[in-house]
């Protein structure tokens, strides 16, 4: 296989791995929502699928690196698809972990408390920036990835008026404790999670523009 070749398999793969982490956070955040045991089980079930994908794109990465020594936009391409690829692992771990909150919760979540802490709107934000990075990585479109910056923001926002929010509800019912804590748990990983996809937007620009937006200080 040719290093052409071999770099059209690794983006074939590394597209794979984007699509299915996608579909593990939706179903993931479904499952939640809507209290259904079936659907965080079939999460939890193909997390082996997501693991045995990332040690294969891994090891692609890594045999490329030794056999071609790429340089510039090659180079660049292999070090995003690494790098993006570790983040969508972690991304597909936060999803195990709430569809595995999801099967331990016997008790469906009060819809009253989903709607105090906004979980639509977060919901309904990560599906959006999963889109906008899934659009970028196929189309090698920057522009797009930048657009997920400003989206991010506003999971932080709700995250961070969730404890307040929680600490209220608790006072009104003390009996909601135990569902106050799963949820402040859950809305801390969607919002890791929110971090994880504004990684890939910075990789994806890196090697789309050659640009490396990690630890860049913001204009005053």
């Amino acid at each position: 296989m040719d290093t052409k070749q071999q770099r059209e398999s690794l983006n074939q793969y590394g597209f794979e791995m984007l699509i299915l982490c996608k579909s593990q956070l939706e179903k993931a955040m479904e499952a939640f929502v809507n209290h259904d045991g079936d659907l965080a089980e079939e999460v939890m079930n193909i997390e082996k699928r997501v693991n045995s994908l990332d040690l294969k794109i891994e090891k692609d990465c890594e045999r490329f690196l030794a056999l071609y020594t790429p340089v510039a936009g090659d180079l660049r391409f292999i070090m995003a698809v690494l790098k993006i690829n570790g983040e969508l692992e972690r991304i597909a771990d936060h999803a195990y972990n709430i569809s595995k909150y999801m099967v331990e919760e016997e008790k469906e979540i009060a819809p009253h408390l989903l709607k105090v802490l906004e979980f639509e709107k977060m919901h309904e934000t990560i599906g959006s920036m999963m889109d906008h990075i899934t659009f970028a990585y196929t189309e090698k479109d920057a522009k797009t990835a930048r657009k997920v910056f400003k989206k991010d923001k506003v999971l932080d926002k709700i995250n961070m008026r969730s404890f307040r929010i929680l600490e209220e509800e608790i006072k009104k019912d003390p009996t909601i404790i135990q569902q106050a804590l799963l949820l402040f748990s859950v809305i801390k990983k969607l919002e890791r999670v929110g971090d994880l996809i504004k990684n890939i937007a910075e990789e994806i620009i890196f090697y789309v523009d050659a640009e490396v937006l990690k630890h860049k200080k913001k204009k005053k």
